[in-house]
This record gives C-alpha cells, structure tokens and sequence, in this order.
C-alpha cells in the first residue's frame, strides 16, 4: 500500500503536521519536504519533531511513539566507569569546537548502519543554529585531542539531542554526563534521545508515551531562553568531578569544580 506523507510548503514559518498523526509504520514518520533553514529546525524541534534522513533521499521529518527521554538528574555511569573516571586526566568543555564535534558524529560508524545521516546540508544547518547560539556540542578532550562529545539543540529550557560519538572508550558517556549535569544545575530536567536503543537505555534514559513528551517538551521550549555560545558558562569540567556518585541535583553550583 502506497504511504501518503503531507509536503511542507516553502515557507519556513509555516506549521507542522499534528505529530500526533504520524505514522505507526515506519515509526514517527510525519512529513517531507521543506528545507533545513533555521526557522524551520527550531519550529521542527519545538513541536516534538526533527529531521532524519540519508543522502539522496527526500528531507523527511519524524516524531516516533515512544521517545526516548534522559532526566538530568538520572544519567546512570557504571561503578567500572566511575572508578576510570576518578583516575582520568580529560577535561569537558562546550562550544569551543562545535565543527569538529559534528563531523566527528557524522564519520562514526553505527552499528547497522551503512552510512551517515549527517549530510553537509545537516552538517551546515546546524553550523548555522550554532551561529545563532541555539546548537551547541560538549567535547571532551584528552590533552589536545577529542576523546569524545556530542552535539543538539536548545531551546526554552529543552535541550534536543542529535548525535554523539567517542574517540576513545567512555568519551560520548562523559560528554553526556557533563551535559546533564550542567542542565540540571541550571534547572533543564530533561534531555530529548529521540529512538530508543541498548547503549541510551543502559545510560538511564527512559521510554515516554509521545503524547507526554509532547506535553513536557512542548512546555519547556516555550519557555524563554538565552541563545548564546555557552563555553563561558559551562567553563572546563574536569573529568574526575564525573565519578561523584551523589546526584548532581542534590549539588549546589560550583560544587567539586564540576562547573562555573
């Protein structure tokens, strides 16, 4: 049976389909069409939706049921991993190597993947959220090189996450651990993973009903927000600060140099 997708306008300003109405299979599925220009991702994001789609298919938008969902306070870290951290000499810092981050994602391999969905068009359009302080990316560097980080997008009190990657064992975790911690000290209880899968699910995320991460999600990007670069905010983490085993919401800000 043939599946009809609505076609977006040209106009970047222009609503979204309900996500409510997308489709059960393939999962999410919403619309195509439309383009990658920055009016369009943060109207996508703040209505529950983003892009995804490989290199010579059409721009095609999703919203999957469940979503996949991170509290910012539960990020889960092995006590393995938490010891290697305790003994790391890496550092985390956000913003100060944002296009070294994305093409680090988009040439990771994934596992049943043949290729990258980060295309040089997705790869420019969120170099231009960058540019307008909505995309940001969390490196984590071991000396002066790139062991690790992730990259998505802010909106509100929301953070929407995209991609991640890890040079070197444990860096896409501590990268994900440094970013939560930073929102929750700021007061952003939750971290967008978009689809389920074993490695999210170890790190404590948590499958939502899509109606609920409509509700929250919706809410909490319509909340008014500092676009901006946030590498003087979020300043050098150390690492080891990682390990601590107490929630990083029982923390006060500033607390073991974890953050500025």
């Amino acid at each position: 049976m043939p599946i009809y997708l609505p076609e977006l306008s040209g106009d970047p300003a222009a609503p979204f389909p309900d996500p409510r109405n997308a489709l059960r299979d393939p999962d999410g599925l919403l619309a195509m069409g439309g383009d990658l220009s920055p009016n369009r991702l943060l109207t996508a994001y703040a209505s529950g939706i983003f892009p995804w789609y490989a290199e010579g298919q059409p721009l095609l938008w999703w919203s999957p049921d469940p979503r996949t969902v991170f509290r910012t306070n539960a990020v889960h870290l092995s006590r393995h991993f938490r010891r290697d951290l305790r003994r790391s000499t890496w550092t985390v810092t956000a913003d100060t190597a944002f296009r070294q981050v994305i093409d680090a994602c988009a040439q990771s391999p994934r596992a049943g993947q043949p290729g990258t969905w980060i295309t040089p068009a997705m790869s420019e359009a969120y170099g231009a959220l960058h540019e307008l302080g909505y995309a940001h990316s969390i490196e984590v560097w071991d000396g002066a090189n790139l062991a690790g980080g992730l990259y998505g997008v802010a909106i509100g009190r929301m953070f929407f996450g995209e991609s991640m990657f890890s040079a070197a064992s444990g860096g896409s975790k501590t990268a994900l651990a440094a970013l939560a911690h930073h929102l929750d000290l700021r007061g952003w209880p939750l971290i967008d993973a978009q689809v389920e899968n074993a490695h999210l699910m170890s790190l404590g995320a948590v499958s939502w009903p899509r109606d609920r991460f409509l509700d929250v999600a919706g809410t909490l990007a319509g909340e008014p927000g500092e676009p901006g670069n946030w590498s003087e905010r979020f300043g050098v983490v150390p690492a080891w600060c990682l390990a601590v085993e107490t929630s990083s919401a029982s923390l006060s800000e500033g607390d073991n140099g974890c953050s500025k």
